[in-house]
């Protein structure tokens, strides 16, 4: 089946392998910014970091939640005002957000493929090991030196970010203690991750882990994510808590601001 729903909320919503545009104008919240060179993605890397209001006046460690499209230009307003509320209402416990920004968002969020046609959408050159390593072995250490964090720490993206979020869990698990997806691009690599959910589910770790995962109505990610929930009903090991919620009234564009602060909120509370 060709993919042209997705080719076309790419193309017309620039979430493909450029960076995304700033459709919304959220307001951007106080936060600290950095710049960081790393060796395995071999370029400097803008980080957005935003801590809860009761950081600077307590000696309280706090757990960290990275983002991919992590700009300011990109969702780092967006979630870190989303949490900023949802703390206020007492909804979530208070976390750090590290967002990440983008440079090239397709070579960082894409594993390796062989399916032809995913060259049309992105380079296949297996970036998101680069760039997954650049997170655990750059980023985290300099998070951690810099700011009073704790051990716990989690991740959250959407389309190619959830894509990326979903290959970490599936196939270096033991990265994050938390996972979140909306919409994730599970068709990337004739749907691989889909197709071996059940087989990579016996190889995670002995930890404990959540994942939280959304599909829309854009069938070329729907039926992907509603056979990954069917493995996970089949094969989840009791260490690993999980809930996928089925949007289909949502569009690929609307499911990110529609289940974020469910997402968070089930996420993010023990």
């Amino acid at each position: 089946m060709k993919k042209i729903i997705i080719i076309t909320a790419f193309v017309i919503l620039s979430i493909s392998c450029k960076n995304q545009g700033a459709i919304y104008n959220d307001p951007i919240p106080e936060h600290d910014s950095l710049t960081i060179t790393s060796k395995y993605v071999n370029e400097d890397r803008v980080i957005n970091i935003w801590t809860p209001q009761n950081y600077k006046n307590s000696k309280e460690h706090f757990p960290v939640l990275y983002m991919p499209d992590g700009g300011i230009k990109e969702d780092f307003p967006h979630i870190a005002n989303t949490l900023a509320k949802l703390l206020e209402e007492n909804k979530i416990p208070p976390f750090i957000l590290v967002g990440i920004e983008n440079t090239e968002r397709g070579r960082d969020l894409t594993g390796s493929s062989e399916a032809e046609d995913d060259k049309q959408y992105c380079p296949i050159t297996d970036g998101a090991k680069d760039f997954r390593a650049f997170i655990s072995e750059e980023l985290t250490p300099k998070i951690n030196s810099r700011y009073r964090t704790k051990a716990k720490k989690g991740i959250i993206g959407e389309s190619l970010a959830g894509l990326f979020v979903m290959e970490t869990f599936f196939t270096k698990p033991e990265t994050f203690d938390f996972y979140i997806a909306m919409d994730p691009s599970l068709w990337w690599n004739n749907n691989y991750l889909a197709n071996n959910a059940n087989t990579l589910l016996t190889k995670l770790p002995e930890k404990d882990i959540k994942l939280w995962f959304a599909g829309s109505n854009t069938e070329d990610i729907s039926q992907y994510t509603k056979k990954v929930e069917m493995a996970l009903q089949n094969d989840a090991p009791s260490n690993l808590t999980w809930k996928y919620s089925d949007e289909p009234n949502e569009e690929h564009s609307t499911i990110f601001r529609a289940t974020k602060e469910k997402a968070l909120i089930w996420t993010l509370n023990d």
